[in-house]
């Protein structure tokens, strides 16, 4: 499994270069050597790929399918239409940078001789994986330069074959300076208040460069001769890089300015302590007036995150406490730098989330919980006004403007996207399957989040600015001219502005444009007691399921859009209202019965809206619930759809599906999720968990700035961590934590077979994706990356569940044949019902 198959004809090879490496504190300098990688071979693009839940690719069909060898010029690759396609020779030029029109969607290949076995750094950027000696690693496809991940040679000649992109990559070994190393090209790290305690946390990537588990590793910071924190690290699995966080404390300097810190590598064994690598860090301590950047531990995955803020200077004048605009950034840029663009304001606070990364998620999925995340914090440490709290971005952060504001509307008074782009259907040409198949409308469900138009009418919550330059050559003006003509259809409170001959940046006033903001201050969020009718749209309500006093529970068919519009009608004591695709809701009456007085005419009048103790009556579709007596305990009202009636009933049971835990399967990815590997298997089975596992840690690290711990299934403890979400690689048979979270799951995966409720399908080239409630909690989930045969297992390999805009159902089968057939390679695809059940749910079987 470890080794790529090299054909007896010579291939590509690397040349050899001696560099000198800087000295690494503990160890003796030395002379390492470093590999420039060269001479390829390239081959053209064999696949469709882009922004899509199943690609083809015929060169991953021969390595799934075990019939990949080296190749060498000439050769070629049959694609399903009978095309052969040829690998030709193609050299890095003097700078090490390798460009060919091949790499526009194609792959590189090149092989490394190996006297001994040993384990460098790969150091590439612009490719978007590489398979090294067979086993898939994470790339580096937006040329950060921060990527470098230990990989290990054997003896003898080692295989190279990067997938890439853009048109041009470079790429070169280097040996590790030390068995453990940091890394600081990547650092999350604060910026200190003047004077200030710290309680806050940085982190940098640790490589372990070793072919075992390093254990008892600690991270120290070290102020002169002042241990300040010392941070103990989760083991780290072998040839393997991570980025981890470390605690800072102590008290802030007293002057502005730049101070250095030591960050020790520690390693305890055997009661002996030892100092394996020292790096300098530079913090910022700047006044809490400034520009700056807080960090925080992110419950998506316990990874240290950062936003950065650009304070109110109030004057005398100005409200209190103040407004807090958040704001997003486009593609590329770091939150700082979108801090930066603003002006400080008198009357409110500027908050830049980060997306989890400069590109991230195009602000959907994890860059969308960011957002919330970011949010929820800093009204908390700013003591905002909950009534001002404004949405803001630009470029792809004014598409997340469009996906927040419509996703969340009750957070915000008004939203102002500028530049913005609608959805991937308007903008990046996302498939959408002409004349779908049971299938393919099965897939299109599982990204109904990122449709923006079909939840459009949430905007009706707030206020909306709409900038946008006339000359965009990056979005171009028809997205905005289009929300324009969507919104009037329905919204009387928008503003358009097209600056006539702008560009898609015009400068800082772009964002920081003074009659955006001042449409801001002209809104304010209403008291929840003063909405008496709100109509609401969710696609997933695990993702969004309250406006206000409305949740919509459950729905009907898993995302698909649903709807309720309820009225108060407070002299009747009743609430009418009319739903679509909705299964169970909930009506919190708690401020509208809390009691208010007003002052009419000198006197004091009760004007609590609903007051406690009556009975009440609903009208839901035309169905009417009369004389419903006052909840005895919080005023919370549950109503149930069974078929066509609707009836009251009790706040659901957690083992259902509910806004806490509902799908599809990329909700898994959340709730500090834990990799667990099998080790169960044959060992090319328990390679590939290991590999698999790995390169979605590495990947959602690169992706998302993340930082997720990884164990094999014998280290798994059912009993710790109960509430935690496990994705767990492998089968029943290979993976030994499958009887503790999987023993009641309809959907079960051995050696041969894949069942499907009361469905079995047969064979060892069956992959599956799926998503359980983890046995014995009441809200964590269990995901499966599953297979029945290491065919199966391995069409996983590349599924791009961390793509936004890409979505999978609760689960999903595919053959090895999707590789070159697409979506008819789709065995079948579903929902699971309320209860988690494959047969209350919606399933669709290929025919």
């Amino acid at each position: 499994m470890r080794n790529l198959p090299t054909s007896a004809r010579p291939a590509a090879r690397a040349a050899l270069v001696l560099l000198p490496l800087l000295t690494t504190v503990g160890y003796a300098q030395q002379q390492p050597e470093e590999i420039a990688l060269r001479d390829f071979v390239v081959l053209e693009r064999v696949g469709d790929y882009g922004r899509t839940s199943v690609h083809t690719d015929a060169v991953e069909h021969l390595i799934v399918i075990g019939r990949w060898a080296a190749p060498t010029a000439a050769d070629t690759v049959t694609l399903p239409n009978g095309e052969a396609k040829a690998w030709q020779t193609a050299n890095a030029d003097a700078d090490g940078v390798l460009k060919h029109a091949a790499l526009q969607g194609g792959y590189a290949y090149t092989s490394v001789p190996s006297d001994t076995p040993r384990v460098m750094l790969l150091d590439a950027v612009g490719h978007s994986r590489v398979y090294v000696n067979n086993e898939l690693r994470t790339g580096d496809p937006y040329q950060t330069g921060k990527l470098s991940l230990p990989v290990a040679l054997h003896a003898g000649q080692n295989g190279f074959l990067f997938h890439c992109g853009r048109g041009r990559m470079q790429a070169k070994l280097v040996a590790p300076p030390a068995p453990l190393v940091l890394d600081t090209r990547d650092a999350t790290l604060p910026d200190l208040m003047v004077g200030e305690a710290i309680d806050t946390w940085g982190a940098v990537v640790v490589i372990n460069a070793t072919e075992e588990i390093a254990r008892g590793l600690s991270l120290e910071v070290v102020r002169g001769d002042e241990v300040m924190t010392s941070t103990a690290l989760p083991p780290l699995p072998p040839v393997c890089a991570r980025k981890l966080g470390f605690r800072l404390s102590g008290r802030a300097p007293q002057e502005t300015g730049e101070r250095e810190y030591e960050l020790r590598l520690r390693q305890s064994t055997d009661g002996q302590t030892q100092t394996l690598h020292t790096v300098e860090l530079k913090l910022r301590i700047c006044q809490p007036s400034d520009k700056h950047q807080r960090t925080f531990i992110s419950d998506i995955d316990g990874s240290v995150q950062y936003y950065a803020v650009t304070p109110a200077h109030p004057t005398a004048e100005d409200p209190a406490p103040p407004a807090l605009f958040l704001t997003l950034h486009g593609a590329g840029v770091e939150a700082l730098g979108q801090a930066r663009a603003y002006d400080h304001k008198t009357w409110g606070h500027i908050v830049a989330a980060t997306n989890r990364r400069p590109f991230g998620f195009d602000w959907e999925d994890w860059g969308r919980l960011d957002a919330m995340e970011v949010l929820t914090l800093a009204e908390q440490r700013l003591g905002t006004d909950p009534r001002r709290t404004y949405l803001t971005g630009h470029s792809m952060g004014g598409h997340g403007v469009w996906q927040v504001g419509v996703t969340y509307p009750d957070r915000f008074a008004a939203i102002a996207p500028s530049a913005g782009w609608i959805s991937f259907w308007s903008y990046t040409g996302a498939q959408r399957f002409e004349d779908a198949t049971p299938v393919e409308a099965m897939l299109m469900r599982a990204t109904a989040c990122s449709d923006t138009l079909s939840l459009s009418r949430n905007y009706l919550h707030h206020g909306v600015y709409i900038l946008h330059g006339e000359e965009d050559d990056n979005v171009p003006v028809d997205q905005a001219r289009t929300m324009r003509k969507h919104l009037a259809e329905f919204h009387a409170d928008f503003a358009y502005y097209e600056r006539p001959g702008a560009g898609h940046w015009w400068g800082n006033r772009c964002v920081d444009w003074d009659p955006l903001f001042e449409f801001l201050r002209a809104h304010e969020r209403p008291e929840p007691h003063t909405i008496h009718q709100i109509e609401f749209w969710t696609a997933n309500p695990g993702v969004s399921a309250s406006s206000h006093w409305l949740t919509l529970a459950a729905q009907t068919h898993a995302l698909q859009p649903s709807k309720a519009d309820v009225r108060i009608e407070p002299e009747k004591r009743r609430l009418v209202g009319n739903t679509e695709n909705v299964a169970c809701l909930a009506l919190d009456l708690t401020e509208l019965s809390r009691q208010r007085w007003e002052e009419k005419k000198g006197e004091q009048i009760d004007a609590t809206v609903l007051p406690a103790g009556e009975p009440l009556s609903i009208e839901l579709d035309g169905q009417t619930l009369a004389d419903i007596p006052w909840p005895a305990g919080p005023p919370r009202i549950w109503l149930e759809r069974d078929g066509q009636e609707w009836s009251l009933a009790e706040e659901p049971a957690a083992a259902l599906k509910g806004p806490h835990r509902y799908g599809p399967f990329k909700q898994a990815f959340r709730n500090r999720m834990l990799f667990v590997y099998g080790t169960r298997g044959t060992p090319a089975e328990n390679a590939w968990a290991f590999a698999k596992a790995r390169y979605d840690a590495e990947t959602f690290w690169y992706r998302g700035n993340g930082s997720v711990d990884m164990i094999p299934d014998t280290a798994f403890d059912p009993a710790t961590e109960p509430d935690r979400n496990v994705i767990l690689y492998g089968n029943a048979d290979t993976n030994a934590a499958w009887r503790d979270l999987l023993a009641d799951s309809p959907v079960h995966i051995r050696r041969g077979t894949v069942v499907v409720g009361e469905r079995v399908l047969a064979g060892d080239d069956l992959a599956c994706l799926f998503l359980r409630p983890r046995p014995g909690s009441a809200r964590a989930a269990v995901g499966v990356i599953s297979g029945s045969g290491l065919i199966g297992l391995r069409v996983t390999e590349r599924l791009p569940y961390f793509v936004s805009g890409v979505g999978y159902p609760d689960w999903v089968v595919l053959g090895a044949e999707a590789l070159v057939e697409g979506t008819a390679g789709v065995r079948a695809a579903g929902f699971f019902g309320r209860d988690w059940s494959v047969e209350s749910g919606d399933s669709a079987w290929r025919q």
